[in-house]
C-alpha cells in the first residue's frame, strides 16, 4: 500500500479510473440481478453493449466534473455531491442513448437500481480509501482535543484538523441541547458535563473555542465555564477568515488576555478619529515605546500630511519607522487623491528636555498637532532615579507644550497614567505635575487646545504583568507576585490608542479625560487563570501535584495595591460611552513657574529631600510610600541619576546634530 502512496498524481489518477472501469459494469450487472433474480445468457445477451458504454460513458463525465482531481486524503462530505451528480449524468446519458437506439427490452428499473448502485459504490470506494490512508498517516502522538462549538465555524476547523497529523478532534461540545447527542462529520456532539467525564477516557488535551462571531462577553463566559477543565485553550482567528475559506490549524491561537477581560470594544468615531489628524502635520513624542508606537500605527491609517517620530531610543524608533513604512507602502490609501500625496514619515532622534532641539523642530515642520507619550513609566526604577524621572516627565513635557505654544500648535495631547491619582510614587506624582502644566498653560493662552488622557496598564506593553506571566510558565515557574491583594485596570493597547485619538479631537483646553477601563482585575485571579488556560495546575497546599508555583515577593518601592481613575468624584460623561471628563484642582502658572523653578535647582544640586518637598507641595495627594531613610540612601548614592544624567546629555548632543 505505501508503494501506491509513494505514486505520482497521475499514476493514482490512472488506477482510479482503472478501477472504476472494472467495477462500474460489475455494479451494473448487479442492477441487472436484482431486477430479474437471475443473471442468464438472454439477459447478457440484451444487456451486453452496454456492459462496454458503462465506462466509456462514466469515466470521461467524471473525468470533467473533477472527481478524479479530488486528493482522497484530504476529501469530506462534499464529495458526495459530486459522485450523485457525476453518476446521474451517467446514467440519464445510458437512458438517452438507450431510448435514441429504441432497445426496447431494457428495463427501468435496472438504471435506477444501477443508479444507487453507483452511488453507493463512487462514494464508499473513496471514503473508505481515505479513511485507510489517514489510518496509515495516524500520528500516535497526536494531541487529541474537543471542540466548542458545533456550528459552521466548528466543522470546517474539525475538517481542518483531518488534514493535521499534530491534532486530532475526538468530540464536539455544544450548549445548543438540539445538537447534543448527535454526530457531525463522524464526529459526536457532547454537552460540557459530558465532555468533562470523558477527559480522562480520551485522553484529551486540549479544546478549541470554534465561536469567532460571538461578543466578548459571552467569550468569557464560555472561558470561566472552561477554566475548571485544566485543558489548554486555544481559539479560531477571526469570522472573516472563516467566510473566505482560509482557516488554518496554525492559525489557532492560545487565548490571550483581553479574551479574559470581556471587554467589547466600541467602534470609533471616524469623525472624532480624523479631526485632528487627516491632511495635517503630527508629531508623536515617544514614538518607539507601546502606547507611541500604536498611536503612530493608528494616525498613519488616517493619512497625515506628516508624521513626525520622535523618540530618544534609536532602535525603537528605527523598529517603527521601519514598520510604518512596510504599512505604507502595502496599504491601499482610504482618503488619497491627487491633491494629498502618501503620508510624509520623519524619524527624529532626540530628548524631549531638550528645548532647542524641540522648538527647531516645530519651526522646520510646522506641526499641527502633538501626542505627547514620552515618559519613564516604570514605578521602581523612577523611584530609584528620581530625578531623571522628572527631569523627563515633568521639565520634559514643559518644554514640549513651551514650544507647540510657541510654533503656534493647534493639538496638544498628553498621555497620562491612573498612577498619577492620589500618587505614592515619584513616577505617579511627576506624571500628575505634568498634567497640572497642561492646565496651567491652557489657562495662560488661547491657540494651542491642551488635552489630558488618563487610563490605566495596557495589556504586553513593555514591563507588563502579562508578558512576564507568559515567560514564567513557559519555564515551569515560579510566578512571581507582589501582593495577593494587588489589583490594576487593563486594556488593549489598540483600544487605549483609538481612544486617546477619540479624547484628544474633543478637548477644549486643559480637559482632563478618563477612559472607562471597565472593572479592576486581582493580578493573582489573572496568574491563575493564565496557568489553568495553559492547561497546567497551580502548585498549592490544595494541589500539592500542580506544576507552577506562585510566589508572593513583597510590593516594590512606590507600588500601590491599588489604583485610581480619579482624584474626586467630579467627574461628566461625554459623548463617548468608554470617554470621561473629569474636573480638577489646578495650579495657576505664575505660582507653578516659581515652584518649578525651585524644583529644577532641587533636580541640579540633587537635593533630594527638597525635592520631595517641593512635589508634595505641588501634588497635594502625593503621599511617598518610600520612607525618609530612602532618601538619604539616594542621597549617598548619587551615582544613579548622575550616570543618567550624563548618559542624556550624551544623547542630546547627538540628536542636536541630526539633520
Amino acid at each position: 500500500m505505501q508503494f501506491l502512496l509513494n505514486l505520482s498524481r497521475l499514476k493514482k489518477q490512472l488506477i482510479a479510473g482503472m478501477v472504476d472501469a472494472i467495477c462500474l459494469p460489475l455494479t451494473f450487472a448487479v442492477a441487472i440481478w436484482a431486477r430479474y433474480d437471475t443473471l442468464d445468457a438472454r439477459l447478457l445477451h440484451v444487456y451486453f453493449w452496454l456492459f462496454f458504454a458503462v465506462p466509456l460513458v462514466s469515466i470521461p463525465i467524471f473525468i470533467r466534473i473533477g472527481l478524479y482531481r479530488a486528493v482522497i486524503r484530504y476529501i469530506d462530505q462534499k464529495i458526495i455531491s459530486v459522485v450523485v451528480l457525476g453518476v446521474s449524468l451517467s446514467v440519464f446519458s445510458l437512458a438517452f442513448i438507450s431510448v435514441m437506439i429504441r432497445l426496447s427490452e431494457l428495463s427501468r428499473a435496472v438504471f435506477a437500481i444501477y443508479w444507487a448502485g453507483a452511488i453507493l459504490y463512487v462514494g464508499a470506494s473513496r471514503l473508505i480509501a481515505r479513511a485507510y490512508i489517514v489510518g496509515i498517516d495516524r500520528n500516535d502522538n497526536a494531541v487529541r482535543v474537543a471542540i466548542y462549538g458545533a456550528g459552521a465555524a466548528g466543522v470546517q476547523l474539525a475538517t481542518a484538523l483531518r488534514s493535521s497529523n499534530d491534532h486530532v478532534c475526538v468530540a464536539f461540545v455544544d450548549d445548543n441541547e438540539n445538537l447534543q447527542g448527535s454526530s457531525i462529520a463522524g464526529i459526536k456532539v457532547l454537552s460540557l458535563p459530558q465532555l468533562e467525564k470523558i477527559i480522562p477516557q480520551q485522553d484529551i488535551k486540549e479544546i478549541f473555542l470554534a465561536m469567532p462571531a460571538i461578543s466578548k462577553a459571552r467569550q468569557k463566559h464560555i472561558l470561566d465555564l472552561l477554566e475548571p477543565l485544566k485543558l489548554r485553550i486555544k481559539v479560531t482567528p477571526s469570522i472573516s477568515s472563516l467566510l473566505n475559506g482560509e482557516l488554518r490549524v496554525q492559525d489557532i491561537r492560545d487565548v490571550e488576555i483581553d479574551d479574559l477581560l470581556g471587554r467589547d470594544t466600541v467602534t470609533p468615531d471616524a469623525t472624532l478619529m480624523a479631526s485632528c489628524i487627516v491632511g495635517k502635520r503630527v508629531l508623536v513624542t515617544g514614538a518607539g515605546g507601546s502606547i507611541g508606537s500604536e498611536l503612530c500605527r493608528q494616525i498613519l491609517k488616517l493619512e497625515p500630511a506628516q508624521l513626525v517620530l520622535f523618540d530618544m531610543n534609536e532602535y525603537g524608533l528605527y523598529a517603527i519607522e521601519h514598520e510604518l513604512n512596510l504599512a505604507r507602502n502595502e496599504r491601499k490609501p482610504l482618503l488619497h487623491t491627487p491633491e494629498r500625496q502618501s503620508t510624509e514619515l520623519i524619524p527624529l532622534l532626540g530628548s524631549v528636555t531638550d528645548s532647542k532641539r524641540l522648538k527647531q523642530i516645530f519651526a522646520t515642520y510646522q506641526i499641527d498637532t502633538v501626542y505627547h507619550a514620552a515618559a519613564y513609566k516604570h514605578v521602581p526604577l523612577v523611584e530609584h532615579n528620581p530625578i531623571e524621572g522628572i527631569r523627563n516627565n515633568v521639565f520634559g513635557t514643559l518644554c514640549v507644550a513651551q514650544a507647540a505654544v510657541d510654533a503656534k500648535v493647534q493639538r496638544f495631547v498628553l498621555i497620562s497614567t491612573d498612577k498619577a491619582v492620589r500618587p505614592t510614587n515619584v513616577m505617579g506624582a511627576s506624571k500628575r505635575l505634568a498634567e497640572l502644566i497642561l492646565q496651567a498653560f491652557a489657562q495662560r493662552q488661547n491657540f494651542t487646545r491642551f488635552t489630558m488622557v488618563r487610563f490605566g496598564n495596557v495589556l504586553g506593553s513593555s514591563g507588563s504583568v502579562v508578558p512576564l506571566f507568559k515567560k514564567q510558565i513557559m519555564r515551569g515557574g515560579p510566578i512571581t507576585l507582589t501582593h495577593p491583594d494587588i489589583t490594576r485596570y487593563f486594556m488593549t493597547i489598540p483600544e487605549a490608542a483609538q481612544l486617546v485619538l477619540q479624547a484628544g479631537a474633543m478637548g477644549e483646553g486643559g480637559d482632563v479625560f478618563v477612559l472607562d477601563m471597565g472593572e479592576p482585575v486581582r493580578i493573582i485571579d489573572l496568574a491563575r487563570r493564565m496557568v489553568h488556560l495553559c492547561g497546567l495546575e497551580v502548585k498549592s497546599p490544595a494541589t500539592p501535584d500542580g506544576t507552577i508555583e506562585i510566589q508572593h515577593v513583597g510590593l516594590r518601592p512606590g507600588e500601590k495595591l491599588f489604583e485610581e481613575l480619579l482624584i474626586g468624584d467630579n467627574v461628566a460623561s461625554t459623548n463617548h460611552p468608554l470617554i470621561m471628563r473629569a474636573q480638577e484642582s489646578e495650579i495657576p502658572w505664575e505660582q507653578l513657574s516659581t515652584m518649578l523653578q525651585q524644583l529644577e535647582a532641587a533636580c541640579t544640586n540633587f537635593d533630594y529631600l527638597t525635592l520631595r518637598e517641593l512635589l508634595q507641595s505641588l501634588v497635594k495627594e502625593y503621599q511617598p510610600q518610600c520612607g525618609i531613610e530612602d532618601l538619604l540612601w539616594l542621597a549617598q548614592n548619587k551615582a544613579a541619576d548622575r550616570l543618567i544624567s550624563v548618559a542624556d546629555e550624551g544623547q542630546t548632543a547627538q540628536a542636536q546634530q541630526t539633520p
